[in-house]
């Protein structure tokens, strides 16, 4: 839909996503499949806040960043799937230009500030394996707090400069946005705006957001892993590495995609894999965060069971 403009120009008031609008057939098993995704996503996030926040043996940085990720991902997942999950219902997949502009903020914010907090879950690791001794006073509940919320803020101030420039930006149509979600590369192809200035603003958000951090992650794991190669008993080797191979594998998986996603030109080669690889971070990260990084490990595990003797009680 559009309307009339200065100039007899014409302005878009609302976009309709593309994304899974050619799979007529599979509207009704998507919807499924992305509504089990969300309430076992929700339930999986939700016991894990629980539990952090209830157990004391659990009031430790690690699981306090835990934490603070798993609500990240309870909020990251309800800006995004509950839209997904009424156009696979209704077969509407029009969102309002302030629908848009306000789904691409929280996504990009809440994305912004998972990186960052990622990469202070690796500092986390990094200290304890490689730094012990200086553990405790580095990450005082002070710091924690410092470093988490650095983490929100950091996502919610850097994203909130590329919500404002997008929406100074003239829509003139089409306005079929090639994505399941309001993301800003789909948007800025659609601007009649010269995109140069977007795609310079695009690469530096990608680079402060995304880059760095990965490339500070990634340092830290090279400290890690050579520190845990020097580790002469096989026993103390194995409990080293066992403490950041749950987070080694989702910082793999979610870095992997948003690199080639934001970091690599959209070819039509690469244009209908990075939309899979877009279900992978969106979608699957928040649902997996909590088996890889908190259920499948002891304590938690142990917070669990307490909590079931206690609710049989």
């Amino acid at each position: 839909m559009a309307s009339q403009g200065q100039g007899n120009q014409t302005s878009v008031t609302e976009f309709i996503l593309l994304g899974f609008g050619d799979l007529p057939g599979l509207q009704v098993p998507l919807f499924l499949l992305f509504l089990l995704i969300y309430l076992v996503t929700m339930a999986g996030n939700i016991l894990v806040v629980v539990l952090v926040v209830a157990d004391r043996h659990l009031h430790t940085p690690m699981y306090f960043f835990l934490g603070n990720l798993s609500c990240l991902e309870i909020c990251y997942s309800s800006t995004l799937l509950p839209q997904l999950l009424a156009g696979l219902l209704t077969g509407d997949w029009t969102i309002s230009f302030t629908g848009c502009l306000t789904q691409f903020y929280f996504f990009g914010a809440l994305a912004g500030s998972e990186c960052l907090l990622l990469t202070v879950m690796s500092y986390d690791r990094y200290l304890a394996i490689c730094n012990p001794l200086h553990y405790a006073a580095r990450m005082s509940g002070r710091s924690c707090l410092q470093l988490a919320g650095g983490s929100w803020i950091g996502g919610l101030l850097g994203c909130s400069i590329t919500t404002v420039s997008i929406s100074l930006l003239n829509f003139c149509g089409p306005n079929g946005i090639d994505h399941f979600l309001c993301d800003l590369i789909p948007l800025v192809k659609l601007s009649c705006n010269d995109p140069m200035v977007m795609d310079m603003l695009a690469i530096a958000v990608s680079l402060i957001f995304l880059l760095v951090p990965f490339l500070l992650t990634l340092t830290s794991y090279i400290c890690i892993l050579s520190t845990i190669l020097n580790i002469h008993s096989t026993t103390g080797r194995q409990k080293a590495f066992s403490t950041c191979s749950s987070h080694l594998i989702v910082v793999s998986i979610y870095y992997g995609a948003l690199l080639i996603v934001y970091m690599f030109p959209t070819t039509d080669l690469l244009r209908n894999f990075k939309k899979v690889l877009s279900v992978s971070y969106t979608v699957l990260t928040p649902l997996v965060n909590p088996l890889i990084y908190a259920l499948r490990n002891k304590e938690v595990q142990e917070a669990l069971c307490k909590a079931c003797r206690e609710l049989r009680t």
